[in-house]
């Protein structure tokens, strides 16, 4: 598994479908790995925008990114409670130590409330036409984008806050350890 182990720190690239280099996440901690999935967390962690602007995220995230699945999640522990920020993405892959994966444009946004909102189809409709996504790409967008939406309105994993929580727990001994 491209010697990765859990407590090891990643950097994650994320892509446009025309190559180009979208957005670097400095650091994010391996908690757990799977055949399906790879599970990190990162907590202020500093984010470069392809134009060069950088700022640090506000909160604790667990970041899962999966190995089949055309989307990944952010699970943010805000002040205001757990909210879910929803990729839809490649399946990803990971380079000598670099989590990388191609951005599609839609999101899904999960409040605590349990309510949800989809984000950037018109982003999404702009790029699909400049950087040409053929239709099966198109089509497997939108089929992700539903099972998406149905494992939310199922209240299955990734979208489970006991789930998360865990992930946070283990996330923190894993702080508490190193800094021992």
């Amino acid at each position: 598994m491209n010697n990765i182990n859990v407590g090891d720190n990643l950097t994650i690239h994320c892509y446009k479908h025309n190559g180009m280099l979208h957005r670097v996440c400095e650091e994010a901690t391996v908690l757990e790995i799977t055949e399906e999935r790879i599970v990190c967390a990162n907590d202020k962690t500093k984010i470069t925008e392809n134009d060069g602007r950088s700022y640090h995220t506000n909160e604790l995230a667990i970041l899962i990114f999966y190995k089949k699945n055309w989307f990944n999640i952010i699970a943010q522990l805000k002040e205001q409670g757990l909210f879910y920020y929803c990729n839809i993405a490649s399946p990803y892959v990971i380079d000598n130590k670099i989590i990388k994966y191609i951005d599609y444009d839609l999101d899904l946004r999960v409040f605590p409330d349990g309510g949800f909102r989809i984000l950037d189809r018109n982003e999404y409709k702009y790029h699909k036409r400049i950087m040409k996504y053929s239709d099966d790409l198109d089509l497997i967008i939108k089929e992700e984008l539903q099972k998406l939406i149905s494992l939310k309105k199922a209240e299955k994993e990734p979208f489970q806050k006991e789930k998360i929580d865990e992930y946070y727990q283990k996330y923190v001994n894993f702080k508490k350890n190193a800094k021992n």
